[in-house]
């Protein structure tokens, strides 16, 4: 297990710079000049030239990467245009909201979509089954965006339960992580009738009832068992979506977070914390899938890296 791991990070790293390549590029490719914002629209070609030079900006592209993967090896990410800090400086205060949202988000959709998922496969047919897939197809077709002003116009314009901005508390995070949670829970419910329909019908499931066992063992220790792998594959895919999605939440209902904080660095064209944050989103999933491929070995015996 410890070589293949070793394999994959490996494996992982021309990926890497590909990508902080790309993303380099493209945010070249964005329209602006950040030295005519610092420098302010009053200022003279003068002016906008030194801000450029100062910048770094006045050097060839390629130069321009390289002097900036150097940084990067070194532990610098340069300099946030938009306040003057470092790009380390600017992000990881920001952390911490995405997080906790994101593990929120993602607690309460896996639980619930799995079991509902679990549910109509067992009851098919049913009418568990089918209220099951009409909530699972409402979480997919309701946009983000929309369902969260709603929830903002219900629970806080109305009611008066529930925060509409910030994080003044643990309850400004209910409203966020349900509108980023609906659409992985509809998901996650989704993939796991399908992945246990398939598996309640094998024979081991059939053996296992044969030999006396109770139908939730049979349902939970086998089945579900055997169905655990692609649903924490869909699951790690998820997390990855919710870190770099949190872009709609944190929009929507003013959080301080990574997402917000790229949405305003692009507005501001903060060259530097925008390829930073788009190479840790690009990072996470890497890492995530990583996790995932680990994971596989130790749910199911029959798995073997060479």
């Amino acid at each position: 297990m410890g070589r293949y791991v070793a394999k994959r990070v490996v494996s992982t790293l021309p990926l890497i710079f590909v990508i902080s390549f790309l993303i380099f590029m493209f945010m070249h490719l964005i329209p602006g000049d950040p030295a005519r914002m610092i420098a302010g629209q009053d200022a003279t070609k003068e002016d906008v030239a030194v801000v450029r030079e100062q910048l770094g900006l006045d050097k060839p592209v390629l130069t321009q990467y390289k002097d900036y993967m150097k940084g990067i090896f070194s532990g610098d990410m340069g300099m946030s245009i938009k306040n003057n800090k470092t790009v380390a400086e600017t992000i990881v205060p920001r952390f911490g909201p995405t997080i906790l949202l994101t593990l929120s988000s993602i607690t309460w959709a896996a639980l619930f979509g799995i079991g509902l998922g679990i549910i109509s496969a067992v009851f098919r047919g049913k009418p568990l089954d089918y209220l099951g897939m009409i909530i699972a197809i409402s979480g997919i077709s309701i946009p983000g965006f929309w369902l969260g002003l709603e929830m903002i116009q219900i629970f806080s314009v109305h009611l008066g339960l529930l925060p509409t901005a910030g994080l003044d508390s643990w309850r400004s995070y209910i409203l966020p992580s349900l509108t980023m949670g609906a659409g992985i829970m509809a998901v996650l419910a989704r993939f796991t009738r399908s992945s246990m329909l398939g598996s309640l019908r094998d024979d081991y499931v059939r053996t296992a009832r044969a030999k006396g066992q109770t139908e939730g063992k049979v349902i939970m220790k086998h089945a579900f068992k055997n169905s655990s792998i692609e649903i924490i594959t869909i699951i790690g895919l998820q997390i990855g979506g919710l870190l770099s999605g949190s872009v709609l939440a944190e929009t929507v209902f003013s959080i301080p977070g990574l997402g917000r904080l790229l949405v305003d660095s692009i507005n501001f064209r903060d060259y530097k914390v925008v390829q930073a944050l788009l190479l840790f989103f690009a990072l996470e999933y890497i890492i995530i899938n990583l996790v995932v491929d680990v994971l596989y070995g130790f749910i199911n015996p029959r798995v073997r890296y060479e």
